[in-house]
């Protein structure tokens, strides 16, 4: 004869059994699509770290290739990191080191074009910013000034904003607008630093201009003393 015992476990059978009928199939998606969302992470984890140790031996290969002065080598190096592994942090500083061997070996315009693959590609705001500006002074060098204020019209960080404005002054410089790059000057000057050493730098470019950066402070000082004398 059956207990009160065994009748409440049936009882509780049956409505486990009602449950699973009702609720099992949706329990039982909703287990696979966690668990496959679980393995897809570990694997896109994994898929990264390979992809940022292969993209890393390639990028040594550009290092080497570039102190040995290869400029073919760092060409061809830099083309297998871009197309294989272009979103990679490493391809990205071989883009830069690709560069700079480009200019130093006369080829300015492979450098411009690695410049411009960066600036395309990375989603570091530092690394496109850095990536702009060494742009902008190629196309300068080439004399394209249009194409270099380009480079220089978009949206920069305010980390950046000096740095942008001393290019611009160059430019306006290189162009004969002489009021125009003093006035980007100071605006340079004034957004660095005071222990920043390009501050300096910038300092000798307004003084070869005739232009003292501490000139507007100190006629700012003389009137703001004026005015105090004039209401004692």
């Amino acid at each position: 004869m059956a207990t009160a015992l065994d009748l409440e476990e049936q009882e509780q059978l049956d409505q486990l059994k009602h449950f699973w009928n009702k609720w099992g199939d949706a329990i039982t998606w909703t287990l696979i699509v966690v668990f496959g969302a679980v393995a897809a992470w570990n694997g896109y984890q994994y898929w990264q770290r390979r992809e940022a140790s292969r993209a890393a031996i390639l990028y040594a290969t550009v290092e080497q290739a570039a102190q040995a002065g290869d400029v073919a080598m760092v060409a061809r190096s830099f083309s297998d990191i871009r197309n294989d592994y272009g979103s990679t942090t490493y391809a990205q500083q071989a883009g830069f080191l690709a560069a700079k061997v480009f200019e130093e070996k006369g080829k300015p315009d492979d450098a411009r074009q690695a410049l411009a693959w960066v600036a395309d590609k990375t989603s570091d705001e530092g690394y496109r910013a850095v990536a702009r500006l060494r742009l902008a002074s190629l196309l300068m060098n080439a004399k394209s000034y249009d194409e270099a204020r380009k480079q220089l019209g978009g949206s920069f960080s305010d980390a950046f904003a000096p740095l942008v404005a001393d290019r611009l002054g160059d430019i306006d410089l290189l162009q004969g607008k002489k009021a125009d790059a003093v006035a980007e000057y100071l605006r340079a000057y004034n957004g660095l630093a005071a222990d920043r050493p390009y501050r300096r730098i910038v300092e000798v470019k307004l003084a070869s201009l005739g232009a003292d950066p501490q000139a507007p402070k100190a006629a700012a000082a003389k009137d703001a003393a004026s005015a105090a004398g004039g209401r004692s």
